[in-house]
């Protein structure tokens, strides 16, 4: 009976087994492979194991600048779309009464996802620009009397674009964290002469905090993974670590991309596992 359980659990993890083994272990491995590969001109692929990319890369100025403007553009993501998602959820959870309209609310957050991203990105050009919404109205209201130039075309205009794309990916598990709090906690949190900041900080927050490092891995790994924003919002003006790969790709330089590409996932790998060892997600997940 044992031998037969055991069977059906191995057959019950074969499916998840290959799609991971065909889709993530194979494609990471050859990539990591190709890294020690050397890139010669009019040849391309030289299968000759080096360490010459890493080391190209890690004495670069350049890459330390593209890192050090990806963590910069990351950090500031990650903070705005904290406060927003962990307010907008504090809201839907505890101050909408009605359970429908909190739904609808909650869906009403999706609403810029039924669009392509790329549309929804673009779309803060007529906005931002010079000749855009928010110069002409501080114009006609009279409160400037040149447009700005730094709402476009800056690090500013690529944060956001950052926040706009991924806020919703911080808010869906700080709600499903929030939502998962008995309200009596907080009524006996009351009771006890806590004030409502109080009651935020001492109850509300530690009870969320799966949500809220789920919502910053997914924050993080999204922005770090990004070039499009980057180089369109910015006008090609600021760069991420990304932006090295592709430029790589597009002079068909496959091993130092790579070398960029491991790179860049072993930083997302040390941020990743700094997360999970402040929160164990799984033990909260089963509480």
């Amino acid at each position: 009976m044992l031998k037969k359980t055991g069977l059906i659990t191995y057959l019950q993890v074969t499916p998840l087994t290959v799609v991971l083994v065909l889709f993530f272990v194979i494609p990471v491995a050859l990539v990591v492979v190709v890294s020690f590969f050397r890139y010669k001109m009019l040849v391309g692929l030289v299968p000759d194991f080096t360490f010459q990319n890493y080391a190209d890369l890690l004495s670069n100025p350049t890459t330390w600048s593209l890192y050090v403007s990806t963590i910069k553009f990351t950090l500031i993501v990650l903070l705005v779309t904290f406060v927003l998602g962990f307010w907008i959820s504090y809201f839907l959870v505890f101050h909408v009464r009605n359970l429908l309209t909190a739904i609808g609310l909650f869906l009403l957050c999706t609403v810029p996802f039924w669009t392509s991203t790329i549309i929804r990105m673009i779309s803060w050009r007529p906005v931002l620009g010079r000749e855009g919404l928010i110069n002409s109205g501080l114009q006609g209201a009279g409160i400037v009397d040149q447009p700005f130039d730094w709402l476009l075309f800056s690090d500013f205009s690529v944060v956001v674009a950052y926040v706009h794309l991924f806020t919703l990916f911080m808010i869906v598990p700080i709600f499903n964290s929030m939502a998962r709090i008995d309200k009596s906690l907080l009524e006996a949190a009351v009771d006890a002469g806590a004030t409502r900041w109080g009651v935020v900080w001492n109850v509300v927050l530690p009870l969320s905090k799966t949500g809220i490092a789920l919502g910053a891995l997914f924050v993080v790994t999204l922005v770090m993974g990004d070039f499009f924003v980057v180089t369109v919002m910015s006008g090609g003006l600021s760069g991420s670590a990304t932006s090295g790969i592709f430029n790589d790709l597009q002079f068909l330089n496959y091993p130092r991309a790579a070398a960029s590409a491991v790179i860049l996932l072993i930083v997302v790998l040390v941020i990743a596992a700094s997360i999970f060892r402040l929160v164990d997600v799984r033990k909260e997940l089963v509480r």
